[in-house]
């Protein structure tokens, strides 16, 4: 197969070594990419934006199959085009993709299918808003309707920070996303991210995940796109995933098909296991970012036929083989993230990888022949273990071979599921 890949983060970068991998690649583009992924696969300098020239660029190589990474490119119909065209696409419509696009819809969705999520509303002006959320009082959630990169999140735990919270958005700090702002109940009990592969009518369960959102150690700080994941979530126990599919993921397929949007692609679902259960916190519709390390570097199967049959109608043709150990990875950020941050900074030696572990490139580029940090996030060093205490230790021995003066990293990944190893 002749497969292009689109995204330039930590996320492709994992995609793009696990895909370069398989027999089935006869050639490999990627595109815009970044320094890591030039290591797998011939990088094409054509914005993840520009549907006309991928659509040209797909025309003029006979590419066979586009794995889109990101979430933009499928909310502005990238996948809609190129399937218009012939091309198989791993990525949902833009119908579809509104599961991400949009977290009133997802909420709607949830109450029509009676999937399992908190309570909310959905405001268009801000004194309504505010007046729901002094009724209901704090803990409580509000979140930016569109996509915000991760930031349109507060977790409110006073009734003034949800108030200073609905501003925001209203006053344009997420841009078009904060036109609309749902506000939601707050979830107590402990986060988790599952993966799914759908092809419209068939799932298929891939692995759990554990994300780290705030900046700091022991969980304190703003929020942020993830600096750090680790796989598999202990907290997610057979029983609590088979309700998981049971309850919110194939209600979902179902109501996606059901609503004449059938849904392709991959369910990311962050979860809460609540007291009543497992409970839907939202949906993304590509992998996570940094979820997606650990998943890659943990899955024994070939990558590129089971993308290819969850685009294609034919994932009820494949299983997906999982490797027994942990694996963690630790995102070393640029200083001052997520506020602002000096770019281009130089970077200078990494570690050498080898098949239990890899420095994977999220925020990097070359300048001068010179690797330089271009993001927030820059570098995902990532490493299995026996377990996730031992994949911690692989890992954070990596992160002290990296030189680059003006990078920081967490240094507690994993420690909710190291204190349960340890009983």
């Amino acid at each position: 197969m002749k497969v292009l890949l689109i995204g330039s983060g930590g996320r492709e970068h994992a995609l793009a070594w696990k895909l370069a991998q398989s027999p089935l690649m006869e050639a490999f583009y990627a595109l815009p990419g970044n320094p890591g992924i030039g290591e797998h696969a011939t990088l094409v300098p054509i914005s993840a934006d520009d549907q006309e020239e991928i659509l040209a660029f797909c025309r003029g190589h006979e590419i066979d199959f586009v794995v889109v990474g990101p979430e933009a490119p499928l909310v502005a119909g990238l996948s809609d085009k190129l399937r218009a065209e012939g091309f198989a696409v791993f990525g949902p419509s833009a119908a579809a993709a509104q599961l991400e696009g949009s977290k009133g819809f997802t909420k709607d969705l949830c109450a029509r299918y009676d999937i399992p999520t908190g309570a909310y509303q959905r405001f268009n002006n801000a004194p309504k808003a505010k007046a729901y959320i002094r009724a209901q009082g704090a803990p409580i959630v509000i979140k930016a309707d569109g996509l915000a990169a991760g930031k349109g999140v507060t977790v409110a735990m006073t009734v003034e920070e949800a108030l200073a919270a609905v501003d925001d958005c209203f006053e344009g700090a997420f841009g078009e996303a904060g036109a609309e702002v749902v506000v939601e109940a707050f979830l107590d009990g402990e986060e988790a991210s599952f993966f799914c592969l759908c092809d419209g009518k068939t799932l298929l369960p891939l692995a759990t995940a554990q994300d780290h959102k705030r900046v700091g150690d022991g969980d304190t700080g703003p929020n942020t796109g993830g600096m750090g994941a680790y796989s598999p979530a202990p907290v997610m126990t057979p029983e609590l995933v088979e309700r998981t599919m049971r309850e919110i993921i194939e209600p979902t397929m179902r109501g996606m098909a059901d609503m004449g949007m059938p849904f392709s692609g991959v369910f990311f679902a962050g979860l809460m296991m609540t007291a009543k259960g497992p409970e839907l916190i939202e949906y993304n519709v590509r992998f996570g970012d940094p979820e997606c390390q650990v998943l890659m570097m943990r899955l024994k199967s070939d990558l590129l036929p089971l993308l290819h049959a969850a685009a294609t109608g034919r994932l009820h043709e494949v299983s997906a083989e999982w490797r027994d150990e942990a694996a963690l990875t630790v995102v070393m950020a640029s200083r001052g993230y997520p506020g602002s941050y000096e770019k281009n900074t130089p970077i200078g030696t990494l570690p050498e990888a080898d098949g239990d572990a890899k420095v994977f490139h999220a925020g990097t580029a070359l300048k001068d022949g010179r690797l330089v940090a271009t993001g927030g996030r820059v570098l995902n060093v990532t490493a299995l273990g026996a377990s996730v205490a031992a994949a911690k230790d692989r890992a954070y021995g990596l992160v002290d071979q990296v030189s680059w003066e003006n990078g920081f990293c967490r240094r507690d990944i994993g420690w909710r599921a190291i204190g349960r190893e340890k009983g």
